[in-house]
Parts: structure tokens; sequence; C-alpha cells
């Protein structure tokens, strides 16, 4: 059997569309050199036009941002596989603009417009909704429980040969709710013959773990992560998907040459050399996390607190949920109403913030709440 034939043995090969198996990559100018004299790829060599503010003064073009960036993230998939540890490497990962670059990749790659579907559980998060629409996938949706809970015999039920992508959201949003890792495996070890998404944006406030640790056991597992949250570096755009290097080979196949810039590489690079500030804001949020819990449960207007095992709070007001939301909003304090979402109606979620932002909220929720109970 020929080496091109090996490379196509997988999960990848058998689900995904014939012309992405068949598409030869865009090959850059930087997939064949990044040192030396680069007169190879048309760039300016007389330098940027201008830097980030604070490398201006003193004048600092040390990302030599007139050249292209390493287009596979080498060095910043090596360090963040290391530190996700159970024996991931680089070609477990890719890197892309967010989470929700992955989520569009993997429908174009895994999904014929008009033939196949995705299955989501609502309520969710919002974006593999609007990417199916945008490549024309029907999605089959298996809503959870009314405690945010999945239900996997009618998941399972549900599925069909052309859902190609089952999306379970772990913490979930808004639920802040984790899916147990039991179940996300009972889900990979099923008779699903699709790829298993697993969204894991907000784990690192979690304690329930990570899919990661199912990756190298199930090809069928892919977990999207983000620096957008516990990295609190939504501002650069940086995300990951992890799973079975035939399918991240794919989806390093279909990107954009370039699809993660200079300035997001060095500051994802510099935020996986500085762990403990991580966990030290982590911790923080968490503790702030109990003290918003206990001050709203302590609310006669608020019918309920959900757990949480995310960076932020849903909970139930008895009435005027979305008038609060707006006038708080209006006010300077600016929440989400999520009363729209399946099995939310009369809730606001809230993230939790610095400790004098927390108690600006309680103080406008409360003065609101009072105001218009008049």
């Amino acid at each position: 059997m020929g080496e091109e034939k090996k490379a196509r043995i997988g999960v990848a090969a058998k689900l995904a569309r014939p012309n992405v198996l068949e598409l030869q990559p865009y090959r850059c100018a930087r997939d064949d050199y990044s040192t030396g004299v680069l007169l190879d790829a048309n760039e300016n060599a007389l330098g940027p036009t201008s830097l980030p503010t604070n490398s201006l003064d003193p004048y600092d073009n040390s990302n030599t941002l007139e050249r292209y960036p390493d287009p596979y993230q080498l060095e910043l998939k090596e360090m963040y596989s290391k530190y996700r540890g159970h024996e991931l490497t680089a070609a477990n990962i890719f890197v892309g603009v967010g989470s929700d670059e992955a989520i569009d990749m993997l429908m174009r790659i895994f999904c014929r417009p008009g033939k196949d579907n995705i299955l989501t559980t609502p309520p969710t998060y919002g974006m593999y909704k609007v990417c199916a629409k945008v490549n024309d996938v029907d999605i089959v949706t298996v809503p959870l429980s009314a405690e945010f809970d999945l239900r996997i015999p009618e998941m399972l039920g549900a599925a069909n040969s052309e859902t190609k992508l089952m999306f379970v959201c772990s913490p979930g949003n808004p639920t802040a709710k984790a899916i147990p890792l039991d179940e996300i495996e009972q889900l990979a070890s099923s008779s699903y013959q699709g790829i298993l998404v697993v969204d894991e944006a907000y784990v690192d406030f979690s304690s329930k773990g990570s899919a990661i640790e199912l990756v190298n056991k199930y090809p069928n597992v892919v977990v999207l992560q983000t620096l957008s949250k516990a990295f609190g570096l939504a501002g650069v755009r940086c995300g990951f998907a992890i799973g079975a290097p035939d399918v991240i080979q794919l989806m390093n196949n279909v990107k954009a040459p370039y699809n993660v810039n200079s300035l997001t590489s060095e500051v994802a690079i510099n935020a996986m050399k500085n762990i403990p500030t991580l966990e030290k804001n982590i911790a923080e949020l968490l503790d702030q996390r109990e003290v918003v819990a206990k001050q709203l449960d302590a609310l006669d207007f608020v019918t309920r607190v959900y757990p949480s095992d995310s960076n932020f709070l849903l909970f139930r007001l008895k009435d005027h949920a979305q008038k609060i939301y707006k006038i708080m909003a209006d006010r300077g304090v600016v929440t989400r109403f999520r009363g729209n979402e399946m099995h939310c109606d009369g809730c606001i979620r809230v993230t939790i913030g610095k400790a004098e932002e927390n108690q600006k909220f309680m103080d406008l929720l409360s003065a609101t709440w009072k105001e218009l109970s008049l």
C-alpha cells in the first residue's frame, strides 16, 4: 500500500468530503524557508509602516511584522500540547482565529452542503447554528433536559448517517454546566459514526476535567479550546482544535495560509510561559463566583441560581428579567438576557468580573428590582 493511501486511513478519510480529501493544500513561502535573505514572498523588506502603540517609543519591531508568520505555529502548538498533557503532540493541534474558525472549518471539511447535518443540544452556543446556515448544513436538535443534562439515548436516536458532527458544549453556554467525562466517552464509544466535537471554551474554570484525555483513545473526538476566557486574551483571537492527527492535517490543508498573525502568536506564546498568572486569575474568579452566587441566592426576587462550572452565572428572576437587563445596560452594567433560550425563561447570564464590578452589578440589580416593584 502506498504512503498516500496509508495517510488516508482513519476517521478523516472515512468522513470528510471527497473534494477535501483530494485537495492539494496551498503551499506558502514559509513552508520552505523562514530564515536568510527572504526575497520569496513579495513582502516589504523596508519594514512595517507602524507598530503596536507600546512598541513605538522605543521602536521595537522584534516581531518582524514585514514578514509572514509561521503558517503552522509549531512553537505554540508544542507549548500548548505540553501544557495540556495526555501525550498530546503538535500533530494533535490546530491553531485558529478563536474556536469559531475551527467550528466553521469542521463543517466545511465534513459536511456536504444541502445533504449532511450536524446535531446540537440547545440551549447552546449560537455559532453552531450560524455556521451551519452559512454552509447550507441542516441542524438536528436534541434539547438538554430542564436541568441541562444530555439526553444520550435521544441524541443517538436522532443521529443518522448524514450527521457528520455532533456538538457538545461543556461547560455549556448559557448553562454554565460541565458534562461529565463518562457521558462524553459514552457518546464517543457509541454507534454514532461521525465526529464528536466537544467545545471547551470554559474548561479551565471547571473541576470536572477535559475531554482531551479522550483524544488519543477515540479518533472521532475533536476538542475545541481557546485563550479568550481563562487566559484573558479575547482580543488576540486564538483558539485550538485538538484531535486525531489525520483530522488536524485536513484542517491545516483547508485553512488560509497565514491564518494566525505574528502579534497573536507572540502573545499566545508568552501566555504559555506565564501559567502562574493564569492559575492566580482563575482562583480569584472562582472565589468571586462563589461570592456573587451567594449574594444572588439571598435575594428574594431571584428564584434560582444555577450551579456553575464556568466564569459566569445563570440566574432566574421572579419577573421583569428583560426590563431589568435593559435598564441595567442603559445605566452602565451590561449582562445578557437569556430568557429566549430553551429552559431559560426569565434568566439573565452574568459574567464574573472584578470584585468592584460584581458589587456594582449587585447594587444596581437590587435597585432596579426595587424601582420596578414600586
